[in-house]
């Protein structure tokens, strides 16, 4: 699944070909996807002229002249900006045609991702309006966390990864930032101190920033958007390499099931 670092690098992948824009037309080859798709994005979305793309979680927000395109890529979505002549092919759902030729092209297999069309504003949309703070904004702080988790006895991967507190800490970066500041992934997020708040506070914000700087993790269903993968797999510490030694202390790195994920960690060097 996309997360917020490969939803990040997509926005940015975009967002110059975009930009500016006038949306020509809007194709929609299939409506059922996770929700179906109004038939009012098409009538009222066309014709008018992109501002800006945002992003806010794994929503991308495509604001234009006359309300926001929101997208959400799913288990398997992706966007390729395309000549739109390029014929679409059995998984092409949605193509939003520009003014300079280009497409934006929605591709998603699996059908779980979402497009959405408002008028109003955007963050108090249904699927927006409760989420939790961006990890990589200053409002997402060590004393916050701290606040926020006390007498919880839920495990602290779990916690982080509950978008209602913090967004985007999806199952592969959670492990990595629990690694990174050696806390268990089943410690009770009521019992870390505010020095190990603190560690995990700057942990989270160093993986996905390093992350999105890579272009994202390289997952089976997701390239970047101009169809090269992304690079941050290269890094991975914990994630993924059950039995084999931890690259700190040379410890075997275990698993185990947490929520139906599954979560990689060191037992030496995880506490």
């Amino acid at each position: 699944m996309p997360e917020l670092p490969e939803v990040e690098t997509s926005r940015r992948g975009i967002e110059p070909h975009l930009c500016n824009q006038k949306i020509t037309a809007i194709i929609v080859r299939n409506r059922q996807l996770r929700w179906p798709i109004s038939v009012r994005l098409q009538k009222e979305a066309t014709a008018s002229t992109i501002n800006a793309v945002r992003r806010r979680a794994k929503y991308l927000l495509i604001d234009t002249s006359q309300g926001c395109i929101i997208i959400h890529l799913g288990m398997s979505g992706s966007l390729r900006m395309i000549d739109n002549k390029v014929p679409a092919e059995k998984h092409d759902h949605v193509d939003i045609v520009l003014s300079s030729g280009q497409a934006l092209r929605l591709r998603d297999p699996r059908r779980f991702g979402a497009v959405f069309w408002t008028k109003n504003d955007p963050l108090k949309h249904l699927r927006l309006k409760d989420l939790g703070k961006e990890p990589l904004e200053d409002a997402l702080t060590a004393e916050w966390l701290y606040g926020q988790s006390r007498n919880r006895k839920r495990a602290i991967k779990s916690f982080i990864m509950d978008s209602k507190i913090v967004v985007g800490v999806g199952n592969i970066y959670a492990c990595e930032s629990l690694f990174l500041a050696g806390i268990h992934p089943n410690k009770p997020a009521g019992k870390l101190s505010m020095q190990r708040w603190e560690k995990l506070t700057h942990a989270i914000k160093d993986v996905l920033s390093k992350a999105i700087k890579q272009g994202g993790t390289t997952l089976k269903d997701f390239t970047r958007s101009d169809g090269q993968p992304g690079y941050f797999a290269r890094q991975l510490t914990v994630y993924g390499r059950e039995g084999k030694p931890c690259k700190k202390c040379g410890e075997t790195l275990k698993k185990i099931t947490q929520g139906q994920r599954s979560t990689f960690y060191c037992s030496q060097c995880q506490k």
